[in-house]
């Protein structure tokens, strides 16, 4: 790989670097395990998309969010493929944005690496949007930009902490979760069955009532889609974590296999009952669909204790987040593409300026809900989704560009299913979702949103690469 020979530190000109081989107190810690890993790919992924987000698609597709759901959830487990054949095999704190720089180019490392970056950013302010309102409803008093103050300070503590305490928390954290999401799929069974005291059997007059299973046609399952999208995001989290395991290659493998078919179980699973207990229009559904549903239940204080567990599902999240986004930027830092400060790590081996700049941008997020506590959410879901679909098309060109020679050198471990033709059929998916999004007026403007980002950013490539040709250190590089 052109990689191997090259020494660590930030490039002379337009070359590639090493960015597995940090400078001496530069590196990051090892301490994650392969449940650590697992954990933080679920906890990333069920967050704000799933226990707030899923609301906003069923109101945009009604039942057929069923098929947005289905169609995005088979989407990210061959893109998971694609990225985990190249995750093992190149472990890299940069996981995606440094198979970009080996597989396509520089420009495109630089670019998929900041583009992912701030869509997290993006992440980080839904997650503790969401979270601060549920706590402002329980406590009033607490202005909703003070409670998200207090949740942002909070974690940046456990980011600080070593990256072993990190996975601890982390992995206890997503557990609560994820056993709760799976009381909610028994729970809900039980009531489409009409099998706890007081209820019926719904069958599927839900599914078909109110206009149908598709009341507002292939532009709602379009529509939903972006929702759909940014509800899978973060699952990727699974190959930037694998590089301070102890045997990356292995951690990725088994992380991999079983993250993305248990997420694909329960977001179909959720969203499914979802729509079978509730009539797809009713209000409740949107302002809270795990709430809306166990409220049918008639238990008390259940709809009470999903409020809570939904706080600690954002938050979660919201910690995940905040780990890959700093190992996002500080991996860019190593290979010249970002602010050498960001490069900078602890005794503890994280990355304390890179969880810094994290953190100062979540802040910014308590600005803004000081500034839009009512909008913000809605803003921000919006605007993730087709930022998401990019970043998968980056991973699906470089798995094709790079497999070659990965075959070549001996290095894959785990390869993608049929390829190259279902590594073709993938990119053809997703070329056709964003032709999709095209048709809906809504997903239009994100889509050209997030190309006009992605030009941004590689014009900012070009123009320091062209700096460096001409050997001038680019300003702000310290």
């Amino acid at each position: 790989m052109r990689h191997s020979a090259l020494p660590a530190g930030p490039p002379p000109g337009d070359q590639p670097v090493d960015p597995s081989r940090p400078a001496s107190g530069e590196r990051l810690g090892a301490g994650l395990r392969v449940r650590h890993l697992t954990m933080m790919g679920l906890g990333s992924a069920i967050g704000a998309g799933l226990f707030l987000g899923a609301g906003a698609g069923i109101s945009l597709a009604g039942p057929a969010i069923l098929v947005s759901y289905v169609v995005a959830g088979v989407l990210v487990i061959l893109v998971m493929r694609m990225l985990a054949e190249m995750a093992a095999a190149l472990p890299s704190s940069g996981s995606f944005s440094t198979y970009a720089d080996e597989g396509i180019g520089r420009w495109a490392g630089f670019t998929l690496g900041w583009l992912y970056w701030a869509t997290l950013v993006l992440v980080l302010g839904v997650e503790i949007t969401g979270a601060s309102q549920i706590i402002h409803g329980w406590a009033p008093v607490l202005p909703q930009w003070v409670v998200a103050l207090l949740l942002v300070t909070a974690f940046a503590v456990v980011n600080l902490s070593a990256v072993r305490s990190f996975g601890e928390f982390e992995f206890w954290f997503a557990s609560l979760k994820v056993a709760v999401v799976v009381l909610f799929l028994v729970v809900g069974v039980l009531l489409v069955l009409g099998l706890l005291p007081g209820t019926e059997p719904v069958g599927a007059a839900n599914l078909v009532g109110h206009g149908g299973f598709a009341p507002r046609g292939m532009s709602g399952i379009a529509a939903g889609l972006l929702v759909v999208v940014f509800a899978f995001g973060g699952i990727e989290i699974v190959t930037i974590a694998a590089a301070e395991s102890q045997d990356p290659r292995r951690a990725i493998a088994a992380a991999a296999r079983s993250v993305v078919w248990r997420i694909l179980l329960f977001y179909v699973g959720s969203v499914a009952v979802m729509v079978m207990v509730l009539p797809w229009d009713a209000p409740e559904l949107v302002a809270g669909p795990f709430v809306a549903v166990l409220s049918r239940t008639g238990i008390p204080g259940l709809p009470l204790a999903m409020e809570v567990v939904v706080v600690i599902a954002l938050l979660s999240a919201f910690n995940a987040n905040v780990y890959g986004t700093s190992r996002m930027a500080y991996s860019l830092a190593q290979r010249g593409d970002g602010p050498r400060g960001l490069r900078r790590v602890s005794r503890q081996g994280t990355p304390v300026a890179a969880v810094g700049l994290s953190v100062v941008c979540a802040l910014v997020s308590v600005g803004l809900n000081w500034l839009l506590p009512d909008t913000l959410l809605g803003i921000l879901l919006s605007a993730a989704g087709a930022s998401l679909i990019l970043v998968w098309l980056f991973i699906a060109v470089a798995q094709l560009r790079l497999r070659p020679r990965l075959e070549r050198e001996g290095l894959l471990t785990v390869r993608m299913w049929g390829h190259p033709w279902l590594s073709w059929a993938t990119l053809a998916l997703l070329v056709g979702f964003a032709v999709l999004m095209l048709t809906d007026d809504a997903a239009r403007g994100q889509l050209i949103s997030a190309v006009g980002l992605c030009g941004v950013l590689a014009g900012i490539y070009a123009g320091r690469a062209a700096v460096r040709r001409r050997g001038v250190e680019p300003a702000g590089r310290d």
